[in-house]
């Protein structure tokens, strides 16, 4: 295991997340149809692993008043707990497993073989949930999956309400069930399989070298899709229309080019500009100076039929 002690919420600490199936998220890397197929919430978490691992970043989540809230409140709720309890708690920071492929942020190690997950109800449904029915069933997996990672034998929940008069601590102990354990297991490691696939289509198509991805919407109203850009063919020039000036002759390029210039301003009245024609064709558009924009010859015939189809 892999110990990152950053203070929660820097950059530090979410740059140790990166990439990593984490504790908060089990739930959601489980969460099923009742056919037993992915939904789009396991399956949007999957691909956001995955773009992780890949360099990128997954949208951040935004943070509400209730999260700090519960990260304000849970230093008061530790306290509270040791008092009550006498157990001596020490902060356990963000932990992995040597392979990062999985990752625990628990609120607190007790002993050699306990642990503390606190939980602020800021929301009266929570509250009234967890208390007065006892239903704890949002947090097992959380708890699951740190027993699991961590080898400890037991969790006390701390449900904090810090609102109330009296009645603001309630400790509920979890005793570590290998059955719920090994079920929980068994899903997170076929769910990085997943994350492990999405992560190697993605490199495939991004990978340095990799072919050009053509496809999007024409925004005169109809869609176009268009296979992949072709090997550049043989040099072909379009002389502009008399009433659009000659642009400057631009310095040679590598590959075949055409001058792009008579094309724009025939598509002008449906606001299709030369920038839009990478987006909608998948063009690799080339390097040049001036005003105007160099294709290759060999996308032409791409563009003619693509422009048949939308304006007829």
């Amino acid at each position: 295991m892999i110990v990152h002690r950053h203070e929660q919420g820097s950059e530090e600490w979410l740059e140790a997340r990166r990439g990593v199936i984490t504790g908060s998220r089990f739930r959601d890397a489980r969460d099923r149809t009742a056919k037993g197929a992915m939904t789009a919430k396991a399956t949007l978490y999957a691909q956001d692993v995955a773009r992780e691992r890949c360099g990128g970043m997954a949208e951040r989540v935004f943070v509400n008043s209730a999260m700090r809230t519960g990260a304000e409140q849970e230093p008061l709720a530790r306290q509270a707990y040791e008092a009550r309890s006498g157990n001596l708690v020490e902060e356990a920071g963000f932990i992995t497993t040597d392979d990062n492929l999985f990752g625990v942020s628990v609120d607190g190690l007790v002993d050699d073989d306990g642990m503390i997950e606190v939980k602020t109800l800021v929301g009266s449904g929570s509250l009234f949930t967890a208390i007065v029915e006892r239903d704890h069933a949002a947090y097992i997996d959380q708890i699951n999956g740190s027993l699991w990672l961590l080898g400890r034998k037991w969790c006390d929940l701390i449900l904090w309400a810090p609102d109330l008069p009296t009645g603001r601590l309630t400790i509920v102990r979890i005793v570590r069930d290998e059955t719920p354990i090994q079920a929980l297991e068994d899903d997170l490691l076929a769910f990085e399989k997943t994350v492990s696939k999405y992560e190697a289509a993605l490199r495939n198509v991004i990978s340095p070298g990799s072919a050009p991805i053509a496809a999007a919407t024409l925004s005169a109203g109809a869609a176009a899709q268009v296979p992949q850009a072709a090997t550049p063919g043989p040099t072909a020039e379009v002389s502009p229309p008399a009433a659009v000036a000659q642009p400057p002759e631009p310095p040679a390029h590598p590959g075949a080019m055409m001058n792009m210039t008579s094309i724009n301003a025939r598509l002008t009245p449906f606001s299709i500009t030369s920038g839009a024609l990478e987006d909608v064709f998948g063009l690799v558009r080339q390097p040049a100076p001036g005003p105007c924009v160099y294709f290759r010859a060999s996308d032409m015939p791409k563009i003619m039929a693509a422009g048949r189809k939308v304006f007829g």
